[in-house]
């Protein structure tokens, strides 16, 4: 999404460029899949009107293939669903009034001491900011299936804002002393294409032109002065000269393309990097519709998957007539046996406790179809804080040379960040050449 964005903003403003993209078509981890039929995403996608600049472009880019859905998220909990933002009834079922109450006093001690330094881990921001009872209920255990680490061990950024809808004072304002939800922080208000995300994506390449993508194609080094990126060396191309370079490959793997290499330490910093894959099971219904929710989370450590989604609650084109789907996430390690495990059994490790707790019944089960997608989320541990600021510290030295995206920064974004980021570079770079007073419209 990043890449495309400033291919497609470049191109807007006259600019020329050419994007290399390994795979066999764009769009990275921001594509829909097609099955029989059914359209899932690689994730749940979705577009938020944070920005009213990004806004109106996705809006001028889809036109009336860009609408506008209201529908919750929920937590899957003790066998219910929690509408998430919460609401008094369901606090109060799972977690009874005492509970609630010492929460809300967790709560408060923590913003008494809000003159203290913000936590620098997840765990620690997350029980200061929501009380030791949410926090381990539901962001904890959540955040460890995701992570595969301690949240002891987490940056506090591995939030990346999306706490928001879990703020208890929201939670009391709204349901206790009758106030308007502050829309900022709910999650069940966002933009969706009629037929998936792959419609963004698709409508960025063909406004940045299709012919200016070389598909199936690897950059395999950066050749450069230590002050400036000379060349790019392009599998089966050669060398091609450049002006500018953006980069959203993995900062890693970039670091390991740089010809002259960086120095030893450098290397052995960048190795230290990891990512979380992910597993995308997609399971096809004969059936109207299971929840209302456009994503469900599950924090309990017994079900293997972190998130369903279900398409067509994001829109009814995402499956057939009289029919859905669900679709699972389930983060792991490329190097776990569950990584390389058939697709029979990682359908049927998500199947089983969906028939457990009613989501689908018999016969119901038309197919299934497995996803993996290598580096969906770049793992944001505290010993990793000082490494990538090294890291960047180098990179930031090459004058001609931007990391894009989420791989490429090692951190998170919304897809309206990584637009916003796209259009920015674009406008720095026209700047450069037409002077300061130059627009990117």
């Amino acid at each position: 999404m990043a890449g495309l964005a400033l291919g497609y903003y470049a191109r807007q403003c006259g600019v020329p460029a050419t994007i290399y993209e390994a795979q066999e078509r764009p769009g990275g981890l921001c594509v829909t899949f097609e099955h029989d039929g059914f359209l899932f995403d690689s994730g749940a996608h979705r577009f938020h009107d944070k920005d009213p600049g990004i806004t109106r472009d996705v809006q001028r880019l889809l036109g009336e293939d860009l609408r506008v859905v209201d529908r919750p998220s929920m937590i899957f909990d003790d066998g219910r669903l929690m509408n998430f933002p919460f609401r008094l009834t369901d606090v109060l079922w799972h977690l009874g009034p005492r509970a609630l109450a010492r929460d809300a006093l967790d709560m408060a001690a923590g913003r008494l001491a809000g003159r203290r330094p913000e936590p620098e881990s997840f765990a620690g921001l997350a029980v200061r900011r929501y009380g030791r009872t949410l926090a381990e209920r539901f962001l904890l255990n959540y955040s460890r299936k995701l992570w595969g680490l301690p949240c002891e061990s987490l940056s506090a950024r591995v939030s990346g804002g999306r706490l928001n809808g879990l703020d208890l004072r929201q939670f009391l304002l709204h349901t206790i002393l009758g106030r308007r939800r502050d829309r900022r922080n709910a999650d069940g208000k966002f933009y969706y294409p009629t037929r998936g995300i792959g419609m963004l994506t698709d409508a960025l390449a063909q406004g940045f032109g299709r012919d200016a993508i070389r598909t199936g194609i690897e950059v395999t080094r950066l050749c450069h002065d230590n002050t400036r990126i000379r060349a790019v060396v392009v599998e089966g191309q050669g060398q091609v000269a450049v002006d500018e370079v953006a980069s959203t490959l993995p900062v890693e793997r970039l670091l390991a393309m740089m010809d002259p290499p960086p120095a030893k330490g450098i290397l052995e910093l960048a190795r230290k990097l990891t990512h979380r894959d992910l597993i995308l099971v997609a399971l096809f219904l004969r059936r109207e519709s299971v929840t209302s929710a456009a994503t469900v989370y599950f924090p309990d450590p017994s079900f293997a998957f972190t998130r369903v989604t279900e398409p067509r609650n994001r829109s009814a084109a995402m499956s057939p007539p009289g029919h859905t789907s669900l679709v699972a996430e389930i983060p792991c390690d490329s190097g776990e046996p569950l990584w390389s495990a058939d697709d029979a059994d990682l359908a049927g490790l998500v199947r089983r406790p969906l028939e457990q707790i009613g989501w689908i019944r018999e016969g119901e089960l038309l197919g299934s179809q497995v996803v993996r997608l290598r580096r969906a989320y770049p793992v944001l541990s505290l010993d990793l804080e000082s490494s990538m600021g090294a890291i960047l510290r180098y990179l930031g030295g090459f004058e001609n040379l931007t990391l894009a995206g989420r791989s490429g920064r090692f951190e998170y974004g919304w897809i309206h960040d990584m637009l916003r980021h796209g259009k920015d570079v674009v406008a720095s770079c026209v700047a450069d050449r037409l002077g300061p007073e130059a627009d990117v419209a």
